[in-house]
């Protein structure tokens, strides 16, 4: 396809940030750090300018002499006008330089003077072009960019090549851009130097596509929005934002079950080749373009008579991908489809809808295209439409039964039963389950603002909250107007208490307050017979209990697991299934909790349900994770990241996860990037519950990159995070035998054993065995740095053996490592009477080379190569920080110790995630405590014991 320059996005208008690109982008970066060439090639508005724009930024400085020439089709029949962009402005700088045939012959080719051609002056030309590019490499590093470089004149191209051949050991590398349509661009490669990389840009995904629209400020758009506008765009950026900004220009948008408006600028990249066609060929196509899988059968049937002739001319000129072993046809690009769709008058694309509703064999399809061929209201379309979309919604295609089910309200009279708002309702709630949370907002506030009946006003309240996801306290006023609008009535009643019930568990981050609600809302439910709510809200309650460790909490299971069930709730995220997951896996049953999550996320993707496929894979990692799976782990986290990322549902959640397996088994610095990007989003959404979940992976994260100081800070903050939560069983967590063994490697032991012994109480009480495995192993280390080594070899061992019979991998492998760490200590400073054992690491690595946990076993590996100068406990903090903050708070000393590193009041609030007026308010208790007035007297008092 030929992009026209008219409508090519100005350069200015380009963002620095090179959305979707970033991996190919660093390799070409690195290739150029490396004195290396690239070749950049992709088709017709893929990206290819903006990243060589953005790496001739990056990489051409004021060392580098940057020659530059950017192509075009209607100028490429000149000779060396290329040639002339890159030397025009450097020629006298070079000229004297040059042998007198060679100069002659340059100044002849740049200036047009004497008529140089290749035939007449070909080798003094060339050799022209190569001594002057060495010239300039004699003054430092030269970078030749060429953008579009197909349309290079022939001359220039077999210059540069000439030279590029020959450039040798030359400080001259090679930045171009070339437009392919396949793999043909080796064809390009002799005008570049042999060390070329060639780095071919494909599409972007839809997540980026909206990143990139947002980023142009193309907004509000819904995500059903941006997942057409990725599909008719096929991921190409420029198609992606010239859609986005006629969307975003336009006061209309396209009506459900249509495609997108193409603006004129796009329909020009393919018209051209439209009007070749003859125009029965064009109305075959147009048939193609408005069914949902075209076949050559299913032509045939909408009464295209000479189908395979036709395609088979489209296909000749490019509109139509060939590909024998499929049944279906396939447009080249999407783009193709739609415009033609766009093209084609109103009325003539109701007559081939008409035409797909018999032809069509799905009776979703046949039910969209008669929707589509009618105009008007009509009580028959709209049952078909309703009855289409019910049959959608059972095949798990909730996003196309919502499409539907908006079609079905539009064809709906409105003195019907149900009415259109009815309808619409519906199909809100069935964009809730598809993910499509925008869309669903969207339908409920419309329905608001005509609805007076109190079921549909409560139903389109709930929706609204529903939309919302964690971010609860965005919506805090709907709750007094959707209490007065379900008024006495306890089946409406019920279902506003499971969202309070929520509301007190994100928003104040109360467990008490959200388990009242719960029970509430239950027991309204159940006085109004409403069995889906009252499952809804035992299951919420019995989640509640068992984070809470409170002693109904199994009760509540079996309750929520009572007969008869419904389909809907026993695979909900947040239903009946999931709550007996969570009971499980607390348990340390881990073999029952995976075939549990197994059989709900085959349930969910089943229904299409998207938020809790979302949460399952999320799940299910979690629990690999605890079985010592971390390969296994890494690849469902980071599934579960990429689907809460293009959907925007549980975001935090996901990269939380996410964080805690990238530091098992994949990137600790990616670890820690996602910990922290989950606490913001914790933070944004006002969610106290994952925000404590958050800097618990944090402080994972950061223990594994070997920095026990911010583990410390970290899970001290979790800690008391979960103390005004209420949360009391340590299994939910985990994070207590982290904190407690980074306190040992900061000199803190005896606050280690404060954490292990408040622990082990909960953990007993619960019978969490895993848990105390974990404690004891943290003890351990607490007995080590106590100078008790054969104790602790001894409790180690003993936890080792416990941690693998009860199937927790990753955890047994610490264990062995951590023995093997105190033997390796023992025998460097054997003691008397002692009885180190041997001081291998292998059976460490054996375990975490069984698990995949690749961070853990670089630690080994770097353990055993070092020797047992490596193995010695980290340095206790400075006896100088320990005297002076005694007697201080865990708060206080935390704030103290940054100030002494040179922190101010807000790195302090941002490092402890608190507000920079608690960092004052705890450092004015400090200063009375230390008898001092300000700061600097920190400072000078940590200074002067450490010269004592």
């Amino acid at each position: 396809m030929t992009v026209r320059r008219d409508f090519q996005e100005p350069p200015r208008s380009r963002p620095d940030l090179v959305i979707g690109r970033e991996d190919l982008f660093t390799s070409a970066r690195e290739q150029l750090g490396r004195g290396g060439s690239v070749l950049l090639h992709g088709p017709a508005g893929i990206g290819k300018s903006t990243i060589l724009r953005a790496l001739a930024a990056d990489y051409g400085g004021a060392d580098r002499t940057v020659l530059r020439c950017s192509a075009t089709e209607s100028e490429s029949h000149l000779p060396f006008l290329a040639l002339a962009d890159l030397f025009g402005l450097v020629l006298d700088d070079v000229s004297g330089a040059l042998p007198g045939a060679q100069r002659t012959a340059l100044e002849s080719a740049l200036t047009g003077r004497g008529e140089s051609t290749l035939q007449r002056d070909g080798l003094a030309l060339r050799l022209a072009v190569l001594s002057a590019l060495r010239v300039l490499a004699a003054k430092g590093p030269v970078l030749v960019v060429a953008d579009d470089l197909q349309w290079l004149d022939a001359a220039s191209a077999e210059l540069l090549g000439f030279a590029a051949r020959r450039l040798g050991d030359t400080p001259v590398q090679m930045l171009c851009a070339v437009r392919t349509e396949g793999q043909e661009y080796d064809r390009h490669l002799p005008a570049s130097p042999p060390d070329t990389l060639a780095v071919r840009l494909g599409p972007l995904n839809r997540t980026q596509v909206s990143a990139l629209l947002d980023h142009r400020g193309y907004t509000p758009l819904s995500r059903s929005t941006i997942r057409d506008i990725h599909r008719t765009s096929g991921g190409n950026p420029l198609f992606a934002l010239e859609l986005g900004r006629a969307l975003a220009e336009s006061p209309a948008r396209p009506r459900p079950g249509e495609p997108l408006p193409v603006p004129t600028s796009l329909r020009a990249l393919v018209l051209s080749r439209l009007e070749m066609l003859s125009d029965e060929a064009r109305r075959t196509l147009l048939v193609a373009s408005a069914g949902a899988r075209p076949t050559l059968a299913l032509l045939h049937a909408a009464g295209r008579e000479h189908a395979e002739a036709e395609t088979a001319q489209a296909a000749a000129l490019g509109l139509l991908a060939t590909d024998p072993e499929a049944p279906a046809l396939r447009f080249a690009h999407p783009l193709i489809s739609a415009a033609l769709y766009a093209e084609a008058p109103a009325q003539e694309r109701r007559a081939v809808h008409a035409a797909l509703s018999t032809a069509a064999s799905d009776p979703i399809e046949r039910a969209r295209h008669l929707a589509l061929a009618t105009t008007g209201t009509d009580p028959d379309v709209a049952a078909r439409l309703a009855e289409a979309g019910a049959l959608a919604r059972d095949r798990g295609a909730p996003s196309v039964a919502a499409s539907l089910g908006l079609l079905a309200a539009r064809h709906t009279p409105a003195d019907s039963t149900p009415g259109p708002d009815e309808r619409r309702l519906q199909a809100a709630e069935d964009a809730i389950t598809a993910g499509e949370a925008d869309l669903a907002r969207d339908i409920a506030r419309d329905v608001l603002t005509r609805a007076t009946v109190p079921t549909e006003r409560v139903r389109a309240w709930m929706v609204v909250i529903e939309a919302a996801g964690q971010a609860l306290g965005d919506v805090d006023a709907v709750f007094p107007q959707v209490l007065a609008d379900a008024g006495d009535d306890p089946r409406l009643l019920a279902q506003v208490h499971y969202q309070l019930a929520w509301r007190g568990l994100v928003v104040e981050g109360d467990f008490a307050e959200a388990r009242q609600e719960a029970a509430h809302a239950a027991e309204l439910a159940a006085r109004g017979g409403d069995r889906r709510s009252e499952l809804m809200a035992l299951s919420f309650q019995a989640s509640t209990e068992t984070l809470m460790g409170h002693p109904d909490a199994p009760v509540t299971v079996k309750r929520a697991l009572k007969e008869p069930q419904d389909p809907y709730v026993a695979c909900h995220h947040n239903g009946a299934g999931s709550a007996r997951f969570r009971w499980l896996i607390m348990s340390d049953q881990l073999p029952e909790a995976r075939a549990t999550i197994t059989a709900l996320l085959r349930e969910v993707r089943r229904r299409g349900m998207v938020e809790s496929e979302v949460h399952f894979l999320r799940f299910l990692a979690d629990t690999e994770l605890r079985s010592g799976h971390c390969g296994r782990a890494l690849d469902l986290a980071r599934e579960s990241l990429r689907l809460a990322r293009d959907s925007g549902i549980g975001e935090g959640a996901s990269a939380m996860l996410a964080s805690l397996a990238e530091a098992s088994a994949g990137d600790v610095d990616r670890a820690l990037a996602l910990a922290r990007e989950a606490a913001d989003h914790a933070e944004v959404d006002g969610d106290q519950m994952y925000l404590s979940r958050a800097l618990a992976a944090l402080g994972y994260a950061q223990l594994v990159a070997g920095d026990p100081a911010a583990t410390v800070r970290s899970l001290r903050r979790v800690r008391e995070l979960e103390q005004g939560l209420g949360i009391n069983d340590p299994g939910r967590g985990r994070w207590h035998g982290d904190l407690a063994e980074a306190l040992v490697r900061i000199g803190e032991p005896g606050e280690a054993q404060d954490v292990i012994d408040t622990t082990r109480a909960h953990a007993l009480r619960l019978g969490r065995q895993s848990v105390l495995a974990v404690l004891d192993r943290a003890e351990a280390l607490v007995r080590a740095a106590r100078g008790e080594h054969e104790a602790a070899v001894v409790r180690l061992t003993s936890v080792q053996d416990r941690l693998g019979r009860l199937g927790y991998g990753l955890e047994e492998a610490r264990a062995a490592f951590a023995l093997a760490r105190l033997r390796a200590q023992a025998a460097a400073a054997p003691r008397a009477g002692a009885r180190p054992g041997p001081a291998s690491y292998d059976e460490a690595a054996r375990l975490f080379r069984r698990c995949r946990a690749l961070p853990w076993l670089r630690q080994v590996d770097a353990a055993a190569t070092a020797g047992p100068a490596a193995v010695e406990p980290a340095a206790a903090a400075p006896a100088v920080a320990l005297d002076a903050l005694e007697g201080l708070a865990a708060m206080e000393r935390q704030v103290a110790s940054l100030v002494m590193e040179g922190a101010t009041n807000r790195e302090i609030a941002a490092r402890l995630f608190i507000s920079v007026k608690t960092v004052e308010a705890t450092l004015t208790r400090v200063y009375r405590k230390l008898g001092i007035r300000s700061r600097v007297d920190i400072v000078r008092l940590a200074a002067g014991r450490r010269t004592t």
